[in-house]
């Protein structure tokens, strides 16, 4: 069996809370117990988020734990660089493989065309309609647009994303640590953007691209990321193959006496905010 080898892929938008500190704290001590590397790698794709100093708060907070990563943006590794910012040109390759192959496409839509879909396909029943398979050959893609047409667009560097073309009619299923077996139909997921228009990734593609490149073998992250699970796996398998998928557990959420714990109420557990 390959070592084990764990993430902790926090964004630096703000201050570390409670919920991230225990998504650390089961990734480390997973992969201490048998004698694995923890990894910590920086997910900064979202500029227009980022906040001074949330970087260097994150690697207090690990000391004030007692946890030093065995790889990270600060203490290196063979597997760098460990921020995403610093990837760029990784996944832009590996969404253009997708589209060749299929999996992808381009889309042309301006924020303006985007806002006029929704309204134009808002029912009662439907009040936030996505872009999804039923909507996408109605709007400006390299799907609906001749290939000459494309070619040119791309060619003037006319801004566009990389959507994942969602198959119809598929049941996604795998198997989760904690949730055991968990299933989807792949028609109720929308086309998620993988490449934005400024080339950076979001989350779906660049945490499935990093986590083969690093050979992760195990990640811990929140249920919140259950509802995207349908997209990782499709990805995984279109990318490098479910066999080298890592194994996943959806960790609870902590929940507080209002339903959910705000990020604000760390400070009631030990840490500090941000200046």
């Amino acid at each position: 069996m390959s070592k084990i080898r764990v993430r902790f892929a926090p964004s630096p938008t703000g201050g570390l809370h409670l919920g991230g500190v225990r998504t650390v704290l089961f990734n480390y001590l997973f992969a201490k117990k048998r004698g694995g590397d923890f990894i910590v790698r920086i997910e900064d794709t979202d500029q227009t988020r980022f906040v001074p100093g949330a970087e260097q708060y994150i690697f207090d907070c690990l000391a004030w734990c007692g946890i030093e990563p065995d790889e990270s943006p600060v203490h290196g590794g063979s597997y760098g660089p460990y921020r995403q910012s610093e990837r760029k040109a990784i996944y832009r390759q590996y969404a253009e493989q997708l589209v060749n192959d299929g999996f992808a496409y381009y889309a042309f839509d301006t924020p303006a065309e985007l806002e006029k879909m929704r309204d134009d396909h808002k029912t009662a029943e439907n009040p936030s309609p996505q872009y999804d398979g039923k909507i996408r050959m109605q709007m400006k893609n390299s799907l609906t647009l001749p290939a000459d047409e494309v070619k040119k667009l791309l060619d003037e560097n006319t801004r566009h994303v990389v959507r994942i073309k969602m198959p119809a009619n598929e049941t996604i299923s795998f198997t989760d640590m904690i949730h055991h077996e968990v299933s989807f139909d792949s028609s109720l997921v929308d086309d998620k953007v993988l490449l934005k228009a400024d080339g950076m990734p979001t989350y779906h593609l660049a945490v499935v691209v990093d986590d083969h490149l690093m050979k992760i073998t195990h990640a811990f992250r929140g249920e919140e990321w259950l509802s995207s699970a349908p997209v990782h796996v499709l990805l995984w398998k279109y990318l490098f193959g479910l066999d080298n998928m890592p194994q996943w557990a959806h960790l609870p959420l902590i929940l507080g006496p209002s339903g959910k714990l705000s990020k604000r109420d760390g400070a009631k557990y030990g840490f500090r905010s941000l200046p």
